[in-house]
C-alpha cells in the first residue's frame, strides 16, 4: 500500500521531471522571438522597400502586439482553456509565423524584387506580399501572448505543495533557473542568431530561429502525460470587469451618506463591513438594492454582473489607484525601443572590438542587458546596505528607485543625441553625405555608454515599479500587477509606433527631408534623440506630481502605506 508521503514524492519527482520540457520551451522561443527582432529593420528596407520610419512603425506595432495579447493568453488560459491548452496554442502560433517568414526568403514571390543600380523608382510592395509578412508577425504576436504569461505559471503548477514547507524553497529554485534560462536565452538570441543573420544570410538566419521553436514545441508535447494540468476557472480580470458593469447599470442609484452594515454585500468571513470613500461611484458595484432579489439564501450575489463583494469593490479601487504611477513608466519604455535606428547607426561605423572580431550591428543592444543585469545584481547584493540607513528593507523605496531611473533615461538620450550628431558630421564631412552605407571613421564604441546608461535606466524604474505594485495591490491582485508591467510595455511599443510615424510625417513637411530618413546622414536623429530627451524631462516632471498622490495626508486613501513598503517583494513575476 502506497503511504501519502510516497504519493507526494512521487509527485514531487513528476513535477521535477518536467522542467526540463518547460525551461527549454521556453528559452528556445525566447531565442527565436528575440533573434529576429534587431535586424528585422534592415529585412524590411532590403526586401520590401521600406523606409526607416515606416519599417520602425510596423515593428512597434508588432512589440506592442506581442505584449498586449498577454493580457487575452491570460484571460483565455485562466477562464477557458487552461495554461496548458494555451501554451500549445501559443508555440504552435509563433511557429506558424516564424515558417511564413522563413518562406518569404526563399521564395521570390513573397517579397519585393530588388533595384538595379539602373532603377530610380523601385518596385512597390504587392498587397499579397504585406500580408503574407503581416500573417507571420500576427501569428508570432499571437504566440508571444500565448506563451509568455502561462508558461512560467505553468511550470509553478508543476511543483505545488501548499502542505510542504520545503515547497516554497523548490518553487523559488524554479523560478530562478527559469529566469536565469532567459537571459542566457536572449543573450544567445541578440549575439548568436544575428551573428548567423550577418554571416550567412537570411535564408539560414531565420531557418535556425525555425529549428529552435519547431524542437521547442516538439518537446513540449513530447512531456505532456508528466505534466499536472490545472483547470480553468474564474479569472479575476473578468471580475474587475464584472465590478465595472455593476457599477455602470446602477449608476443613476443613489449612494447613501451615511453607510451601514447591511448596506452592501459582503463574505460572512470578510472583516470589511463597508467601501472606502475614495471613488465613491464605485460602491454602487456592492450596494444591495432589493435583498431578496440581488442574494442568494446564503448571502452571496445571486448574479455577479449586477452585485459584487466590497472586497472587489477594494481591489477595483486599487487598481485605479495605481494607473497615474503606471502611465509614468509608458515615456522610459518608448526609450528602449529605438533599437531599429541605433541599428542603422552602428552598421554606419566601426564595430570591431580586436582587428578579427566585429560586433554585429544588432548586437549592440546586449550592453543594454549587461548593464541592466549588473545593476539589479549590484542593488540586489550591495546597495542593500542602504537599509541600517533608510530603515527599508530594500534600501530605497520603490518611487525613488523609479526617479532614479526616469532621470538616467534623460541622461541617456541627451548622450544619444550628442552622440549622433558627433556621427552626422563627421559622415557629412567625408563626403558621406548621400551614402548611408559608407563606413564613418568613428568607432561604434562611443554608444556603448548611452546602451549602458538606457539598461540602467530600465533596471532601476522596471523592477521599483513592480515593487510599487506590489505595494499598493491586494495579495490576491499579483497577476495583475505582472499584467499591468506587460500593457505597460504594449502600450509603450504602440506610443513609439505613433511618435515615429508623426515625426516622420511632420518633418518631411513642404518637401523637406525628414529625420527619420532612411538616408541617417541627410536625416536628422540627433534633433529626434533630442525630442525624446525634452519629453523624458515632462515625463520626469509628471511623475513628481503624480508622486504627490501617494504622499501622506493626501485623503490618506491613496498614499504608499508603511506596512506595504516593509513587504519584501516577490521577484517570480518581472517581465
Amino acid at each position: 500500500m502506497i503511504t501519502k508521503t510516497e504519493v507526494e514524492e512521487k509527485s514531487r519527482k513528476g513535477g521535477l521531471r518536467t522542467m526540463p520540457f518547460i525551461i527549454v520551451n521556453e528559452s528556445f522561443e525566447q531565442v527565436a522571438s528575440y533573434g529576429l527582432q534587431p535586424n528585422m529593420i534592415i529585412y524590411l528596407m532590403t526586401f520590401y522597400h521600406m523606409n526607416a520610419a515606416t519599417g520602425a512603425s510596423i515593428l512597434g506595432i508588432w512589440n506592442a502586439l506581442s505584449f498586449g495579447l498577454a493580457i487575452v493568453g491570460a484571460f483565455v488560459a485562466d477562464s477557458y482553456l487552461g495554461r496548458f491548452r494555451v501554451v500549445v496554442i501559443g508555440s504552435i502560433s509563433t511557429l506558424i509565423g516564424m515558417v511564413i517568414l522563413w518562406l518569404t526568403t526563399m521564395i521570390p514571390q513573397l517579397k519585393s524584387s530588388p533595384c538595379s543600380q539602373f532603377q530610380h523608382v523601385c518596385n512597390g510592395t504587392t498587397p499579397i506580399q504585406l500580408a503574407v509578412l503581416l500573417s507571420s508577425f500576427g501569428f508570432m504576436s499571437l504566440g508571444a501572448g500565448f506563451v509568455r504569461p502561462c508558461s512560467i505559471i505553468f511550470g509553478a503548477d508543476q511543483l505545488e505543495k501548499k502542505e510542504d514547507p520545503q515547497n516554497q524553497r523548490l518553487i523559488d529554485s524554479y523560478f530562478n533557473w527559469y529566469y536565469g534560462s532567459i537571459g542566457i536565452s536572449t543573450i544567445c538570441a541578440v549575439t548568436v542568431i544575428i551573428y548567423i543573420q550577418d554571416r550567412y544570410g537570411w535564408q539560414v538566419g531565420f531557418g535556425i530561429p525555425v529549428i529552435l521553436i519547431f524542437f521547442s514545441v516538439s518537446m513540449f508535447l513530447t512531456g505532456s502525460p508528466l505534466y499536472v494540468k490545472v483547470k480553468a476557472k474564474e479569472s479575476l480580470f473578468m471580475g474587475l470587469v464584472q465590478e465595472v458593469v455593476a457599477a455602470f447599470r446602477k449608476r443613476f442609484t443613489n449612494i447613501p451618506l451615511i453607510d451601514f452594515d447591511d448596506s452592501y454585500q459582503q463574505p460572512h468571513e470578510s472583516e470589511i463591513l463597508a467601501p472606502s470613500n475614495d471613488f465613491r461611484c464605485l460602491n454602487r458595484a456592492c450596494m444591495i438594492q432589493d435583498p431578496q432579489r440581488d442574494l442568494n439564501p446564503d448571502g452571496s450575489a445571486s448574479n455577479p454582473w449586477s452585485l459584487c463583494s466590497v472586497e472587489q469593490v477594494g481591489s477595483l479601487k486599487a487598481l485605479f489607484k495605481v494607473l497615474p504611477m503606471w502611465s509614468t513608466g509608458i515615456v522610459i519604455f518608448v526609450m528602449t525601443r529605438q533599437f531599429p535606428f541605433a541599428v542603422l547607426q552602428t552598421k554606419t561605423m566601426d564595430r570591431h572590438i580586436f582587428p578579427q572580431f566585429e560586433v554585429p550591428a544588432a548586437s549592440f543592444s546586449v550592453f543594454m542587458m549587461i548593464a541592466y543585469t549588473i545593476w539589479i545584481i549590484i542593488y540586489d547584493r550591495v546597495l542593500v546596505l542602504l537599509s541600517q540607513y533608510t530603515g527599508r528593507p530594500r534600501g530605497l523605496s520603490p518611487v525613488i528607485r523609479m526617479g532614479i531611473g526616469l532621470i538616467i533615461s534623460c541622461m541617456s538620450m541627451a548622450l544619444s543625441a550628442i552622440t549622433e550628431s558627433i556621427r552626422r558630421k563627421r559622415a557629412i564631412e567625408e563626403g558621406n553625405g548621400d551614402d548611408p552605407s559608407a563606413l564613418v571613421n568613428m568607432s561604434a564604441m562611443w554608444f556603448v555608454p548611452q546602451y549602458a546608461l538606457l539598461g540602467v535606466a530600465e533596471a532601476a524604474y522596471a523592477v521599483g515599479q513592480i515593487e510599487f505594485f506590489y505595494s499598493l495591490l491586494p495579495k490576491s491582485m499579483s497577476s495583475i500587477a505582472s499584467a499591468m508591467a506587460t500593457t505597460g510595455a504594449a502600450a509603450s511599443c504602440f506610443a513609439a509606433s505613433v511618435l515615429v510615424s508623426g515625426v516622420n510625417w511632420f518633418s518631411s513637411t513642404r518637401g523637406k527631408t525628414s529625420w527619420l530618413s532612411s538616408n541617417i546622414n541627410r536625416g536628422h536623429l540627433d534633433y529626434y534623440f533630442s525630442l525624446l530627451t525634452f519629453l523624458s524631462l515632462l515625463n520626469f516632471l509628471y511623475f513628481l506630481v503624480v508622486c504627490r498622490l501617494y504622499e501622506p495626508g493626501n485623503d490618506g486613501s491613496s498614499r504608499l502605506s508603511h506596512e506595504a513598503e516593509e513587504k519584501e517583494c516577490a521577484y517570480r513575476l518581472l517581465p
